[in-house]
């Protein structure tokens, strides 16, 4: 049963009552308006859905026509496309006024959950996948997909790991090759471990359109969907279980050259620019994926008794807590005050400034998330490792850190 009072570190400071410098009206009432539809149309169900490995369609779309798949794209929103498509605010929040604290909100809401997989089957691929068409893209194949991506009617995901190349990604082998005539590119190869693909209409897609290295590369969006020659299977992980983990064959796959996203050559660039974006959400969630075990140990060793006292009053339990959460509290002011910078360099700068500290606070968040949960699965004790019950947050904890800081 949980308790009538606040659990410690359940939340995060500014929403435990006390004072900070980043958050203002509108934040706040976004906080608001974000907890209550995500709590109604997600939060209820995210476990059952995580154990059934499968988030029903209707989630996606009642998050779509509500325009909250939106709020995964970088901040400045595409004011211009979304107002081109009646879109004018989110939430009450005018998009002009968007922010990427509003991001920030957004992402750590989702998670509340605690798992990765149900709020992944929705964001990742709207998160990772639009935005380099966004930024990149001639305004001939914005013209094409974005009215309905943005809308949700269909659905994108990024394709870059491969089976031999993960981080790598200067290594990779996939192959685009332009026809005699120019009109379209050949593309064969491999892509694995694609979050969202089993379900999306379009990957953007790292290829090779010319010699090794990173000049070699460049950004396709290839159409998944009854294309003669992509094949699509379904993997099954461990942690995000429900966000629908993809291995994509291409096998002299045909598309279009209006289909590059870009210039060729500069696939490189563009991928190195995204994960700017990528990795600040994953920092986000995995920092409420680490609250969520941490507060789930704190309120089990208050009512858990052995050897005739709480587990609490055992001080080898609380020193344990206190380490795990000083390294979260720590992490979340880095990740605010990081938040912050971003809404006052433009993106490009950012891009240049916070480039490397992104890759950094997502490698760190890992680390907390690590020892949060394995400090859940210790208080926990057998209840840590089984599939059900009390135990059944911290097992998922356990099994979501192997995954949970990267996307495909």
């Amino acid at each position: 049963m949980t308790s009538p009072t606040p659990i410690p570190f359940s939340e995060p400071p500014y929403l435990s009552g006390l004072p900070s410098p980043y958050y203002n009206d509108s934040h706040r009432k976004w906080q608001k308006y974000c907890r209550e539809l995500v709590e109604k149309h997600l939060l209820q169900h995210a476990l059952e859905w995580e154990n059934e490995e499968t988030v029903p369609d209707h989630v996606f779309h009642t998050f779509a026509a509500a325009n909250m798949l939106i709020p995964n794209l970088p901040s400045p929103l595409p004011i211009e496309w979304l107002e081109r498509l009646g879109i004018h605010e989110i939430g009450g929040v005018a998009i002009k006024e968007w922010d990427y604290l509003h991001t920030l909100i957004y992402v750590d809401e989702m998670a509340r959950s605690g798992l990765a997989g149900p709020p992944g089957s929705l964001t990742t691929g709207f998160a990772f996948g639009i935005p380099p068409i966004l930024k990149f893209g001639s305004r001939e194949l914005q013209e094409r997909v974005c009215p309905e991506l943005l809308t949700g009617k269909k659905r994108c995901c990024i394709a870059i790991t491969e089976p031999e190349a993960g981080s790598d990604v200067a290594n990779i082998h996939t192959t685009a090759t332009k026809s005699p005539d120019g009109r379209s590119y050949l593309v064969s190869g491999q892509k694995k471990w694609i979050t969202n693909g089993i379900w999306s209409d379009y990957a953007t897609t790292a290829v090779r359109t010319s010699g090794p290295g990173a000049s070699g590369l460049s950004l396709l969006l290839i159409p998944l969907k009854n294309t003669p020659g992509v094949t699509t299977r379904r993997l099954r992980v461990a942690g995000q279980r429900a966000a629908g983990t993809t291995f994509i064959e291409f096998d002299d796959v045909v598309v279009p050259a209006s289909n590059l996203i870009g210039v060729e050559g500069a696939g490189m660039k563009y991928v190195m620019t995204n994960f700017n974006h990528e990795r600040l959400l994953v920092a986000i969630q995995g920092a409420r994926m680490a609250r969520v075990a941490l507060a789930a140990a704190f309120e089990y060793v208050m009512r858990r008794e052995a050897f005739g006292k709480a587990l609490v009053e055992q001080p080898v339990v609380r020193h344990r807590l206190a380490g795990a959460g000083a390294q979260l509290e720590s992490l979340w002011a880095w990740l605010e005050a990081f938040t912050y910078q971003m809404t006052r360099f433009e993106k490009e700068v950012a891009d240049v400034e916070l480039g490397g500290l992104t890759a950094l606070a997502k490698a760190q968040t890992g680390r907390v998330l690590s020892e949060c949960a394995n400090c859940a699965v210790l208080l926990f004790g057998g209840n840590g490792f089984t599939r059900s019950g009390v135990g059944e947050i911290a097992e998922s904890k356990w099994l979501a850190f192997f995954s949970a800081i990267r996307c495909g």
